[in-house]
């Protein structure tokens, strides 16, 4: 599944001309994961009461979102290609009142975990046992809203909230570690009362413990720190933060879609 969200991201982006590439690619196995066997949602009803909340704070990579949730059910697959048109219900950034099943509009990063504390904090209050997840690049750890709603997170003990970092280490500028040092990235979670788990964020195992574990903890918030590859599974987009937001020139998308429909075949013979 994750390969086959990999070649809708591809197919998506070029058949719109614009678009955040890098990170849904890096990001695949991860939205995999949360939508066939993390996340307790009905596709069929998208505002079911009961369901868990998914924030993507990061709204850029949400090509890998429309993907992950036409291939669950909430969408017909056929409606990507409308990505980025006038008027389509799947905006380049994630439009809450355009598509049933998005949980907050998003686009300006930071702001991602402030509001879900807020519905960890509702939820607290309703007495539902619903979790929240927030999903949030590397790059916007850069801003100071992150930090206060991190802070109050642990204050509060919000064990009902599990947040995730895609540490690719890209941002559109440049390497992170570059333009803005990160590290000591665990510790400084830590330091305001987060429980920190660091993981291979393309191994489903180790990204399904994470998960886990993290409904197990008690009285604290989680963080996820998922490492993972820009561009994975593209040979000449891995690592190359250009390729945070670029457009393809002739021939890319079709060697980008060639290079993941190998990587499939290979995926499905090693399970066969």
């Amino acid at each position: 599944m994750a390969a086959t969200i990999r070649q809708d991201v591809i197919a998506m982006v070029s058949h719109a001309g614009s678009g955040h590439i890098a990170g849904p690619l890096g990001m695949a196995d991860i939205f995999a994961a949360l939508y066939f066997h993390i996340l307790r949602h009905d596709p069929k009803h998208p505002e079911w009461p009961e369901r868990d909340r998914l924030i993507l704070s990061n709204g850029h990579i949400i090509p890998v979102r429309y993907a992950a949730m036409a291939r669950a059910g909430y969408f017909p697959v056929e409606e990507l290609k409308t990505l980025r048109r006038f008027g389509t219900r799947l905006q380049g950034h994630p439009h809450r009142a355009a598509l049933p099943g998005l949980e907050t509009s998003s686009g300006p990063l930071g702001s991602g975990l402030s509001q879900a504390v807020g519905m960890a904090i509702a939820a607290r209050m309703d007495k539902k046992k619903t979790n929240v997840y927030c999903l949030m690049s590397d790059g916007e750890q850069e801003c100071g809203q992150i930090w206060e709603a991190a802070m109050l997170a642990g204050k509060l003990k919000l064990d009902n909230l599990t947040a995730l970092i895609d540490r690719n280490n890209i941002q559109i500028d440049g390497m992170t570690e570059d333009i803005m040092p990160l590290e000591p990235l665990r510790q400084k979670y830590e330091a305001f009362n987060w429980h920190v788990l660091e993981i291979n964020g393309h191994n489903f195992e180790e990204i399904a413990n994470a998960f886990e574990t993290a409904r197990a903890i008690y009285e604290k918030p989680v963080l996820i720190i998922a490492h993972t590859i820009p561009g994975k599974g593209v040979d000449f987009m891995e690592f190359e933060y250009p390729w945070h937001s670029k457009t393809f020139r002739p021939g890319e998308a079709e060697d980008a879609l060639r290079q993941l429909r190998t990587l499939r075949g290979t995926i499905r013979s090693e399970h066969e």
